[in-house]
């Protein structure tokens, strides 16, 4: 116990010390994590005797960070995704499936190492992925619901896939008998959690919550509970927590259950990472070095590629896809597990678990980069990127014109300023880049542009140099600061109204040339402290202020009743899908 006492020590120690450094020099601290690894590990010192035991803390770290993701999702939120994610998770799986075999092949593997190899490059790591868009707060972004909704359909087929291989005997594949028990477990898991999310917990969440300890315990009890029966029975651990996560999400307290483990789900994270590092040796990069850097090759340029044009044929923009790109090129820690079962069920050799987990490292420490700094490569490569938009098919639904207001964003507040602009009666366009609000304003007849608001192509047809009134209710800094740029070089008289965040971007924003700054919370306290001035502390008046606020809510979100009806409706799915699953087993 002094032993591994004194060898978790020694590694926070180096780990605190490497990231100084990083951050110092200006580097991201996910790599100071993984050259950790290979300072402990057997590269270099050795100062790890029980590499188990870093695991098994990395492994907690894993089911906190996808259980928090999932706490900031709902079904809701995901169906906005769903058909783009399968659609473009499955093809790029499958292309680079093929491409890895055949550049497997090519190297000499055999045919069975090939489709380990290649199935291995297809597969993208959830964790760094996931890890690199909550630090920078991407989740909630297009790119972000994109990025986690690929990497859902990508952990269903790691299952899956490894799933088949552990029932695997003696370098013989078995049937797929147990890929529908496992289909039928799900379903059963899922219907029996939505109905304990549905209708226990909403009564006894004036319970848990009235003690801190209490929603602490329960949080943590009911996450990695879940992660925990997801694995046993045949899905990931990373499945399980998200989907734990996802099904506490229309919960009031969710977000204070996010905040009060996301210093817990820190610490284990590094440890995780820190255990990546500890899986490189020197020894084994001697090996393979060709097929190590077409590997690379394939993860980190083909990879984004592919998901880029399949996101520009579904209509996304060329930002959308680029970023969901990036954030997508690295190997699955899924692989390394994928390949090491392979090779204890006698499916491959060793040297491919060699190749899989050197590929990954480096990937993941490439991956790194590309995320970290993916809008300074945006701006670099913005003008060779118009082959992955398919600008012209749904770009436009009005002709370029004059138009005396644009607005930018229509989910977050914009629809209250298209209700000013059509009583002002003034002429007015709304750009938009999520294909989903673009189906919503044209089916409310709203002038709308397809497009992103840092394309300055898109800018100039949208006549941003004649406009009066410009206002953006995107809360991304940076798109905020690209478009006042544009605006004072092209039309320095224009008023124009941004969102932000915090106070700080806030100022900035302003000394860029913003006319006025929306800061949320801050108008919101000004609404309601100027309300109590006006009307006093009656009750019948704030009656009367909450009836106007539930009518708004009513008719421009139908968020009375929309929420209730869909969760109706996913109930009776996994019902519906569960008795079908049941009635096919029995016949």
């Amino acid at each position: 116990m002094e032993t591994l006492f004194a060898g978790l020590a020694a590694v926070i120690a180096i780990g605190t010390g490497v990231a100084l450094i990083m951050r110092r020099i200006g580097q991201p601290l996910l790599i100071g994590h993984i050259i950790t690894g290979i300072i402990v590990g057997p590269a270099l010192f050795k100062l790890i005797k029980s590499p188990e035991t870093l695991s098994i803390f990395g492994d907690l770290g894993i089911a906190l960070l996808l259980f928090i993701i999932g706490l900031g999702m709902s079904p809701r939120v995901i169906a906005e995704v769903v058909r783009p994610s399968i659609t473009v998770a499955s093809a790029q799986i499958a292309i680079t499936t093929i491409i890895g075999w055949l550049v497997g092949s090519a190297f000499g593997l055999s045919s069975a190492e090939a489709f380990f190899v290649g199935l291995g490059f297809g597969l993208s790591s959830t964790i760094v992925a996931l890890k690199l868009l909550s630090d920078k707060r991407e989740q909630g972004r297009l790119y972000g619901k994109l990025t986690i909704g690929a990497l859902v359909v990508e952990d269903v087929v790691a299952a899956i896939a490894i799933m088949f291989v552990a029932s695997a005997h003696e370098g013989q594949w078995l049937a797929a008998g147990p890929l529908v028990s496992l289909a039928f477990k799900g379903l059963l898991i899922g219907a029996g959690m939505y109905w304990v999310s549905r209708y226990v917990l909403p009564h006894l969440q004036k319970l848990i919550a009235a003690d801190q300890e209490l929603l602490f315990l329960f949080a943590i009890a009911w996450g990695l509970g879940i992660a925990a029966l997801f694995a046993k029975v045949g899905f990931s651990m990373e499945i399980g927590a998200l989907a734990a996560g996802i099904f506490l999400a229309g919960l009031p307290y969710a977000q204070e259950i996010a905040a009060r483990l996301r210093p817990l789900r820190d610490f284990f994270v590094v440890i995780f990472f820190i255990a990546l590092g500890t899986q490189l040796s020197f020894s084994q990069l001697s090996d393979s070095v060709g097929l190590i850097i077409a590997g690379i090759l394939i993860v980190v340029m083909l990879k984004p590629l592919i998901i880029m044009t399949g996101l520009g044929l579904l209509g996304y923009t060329r930002r959308t896809a680029f970023k969901t790109g990036l954030n997508l090129t690295q190997v699955s820690e899924f692989s390394i597990i994928f390949v090491i079962l392979g090779y204890e069920k006698g499916l491959i050799e060793q040297h491919i678990v060699v190749l899989l987990t050197v590929v990954a490292l480096i990937s993941i420490a490439i991956s790194t980069y590309l995320v970290t700094f993916s809008d300074r490569l945006y701006g670099l490569t913005e003008k060779h990127l118009h082959l992955f938009e398919r600008r012209h098919t749904r770009h436009e639904h009005y002709p370029s014109s004059r138009y005396d207001f644009i607005l930018f964003g229509y989910q977050k507040g914009g629809h209250e300023f298209v209700n000013v602009f059509k009583e002002l009666k003034k002429s007015y366009v709304v750009v938009d880049y999520d294909p989903e609000v673009i189906e919503t304003m044209e089916h409310r007849g709203i002038n709308y542009l397809y497009g992103d608001a840092t394309d300055i192509e898109l800018l100039e047809e949208a006549g941003i140099e004649r406009a009066k009134l410009i206002v953006s209710t995107i809360t991304d800094f940076q798109t905020n600061l690209i478009l006042l740029t544009h605006v004072e070089t092209r039309n320095p008289e224009a008023v124009v109204i941004c969102e932000a965040e915090n106070p700080r971007q806030a100022a900035k924003l302003y000394r860029q040339g913003a006319s006025y700054v929306i800061l949320p919370h801050y108008i919101g306290s000004e609404k309601i402290s100027a309300f109590v001035k006006k009307s006093g502390l009656k009750k019948s008046a704030f009656k009367k202020f909450r009836d106007q606020h539930l009518k708004l809510l009513e008719d421009e979100f139908g968020a009375l009743d929309e929420e209730a009806e869909h969760d109706r409706k996913l109930g009776r799915a996994i019902v519906k899908g569960l008795t079908s699953l049941t009635s096919k087993s029995l016949l």
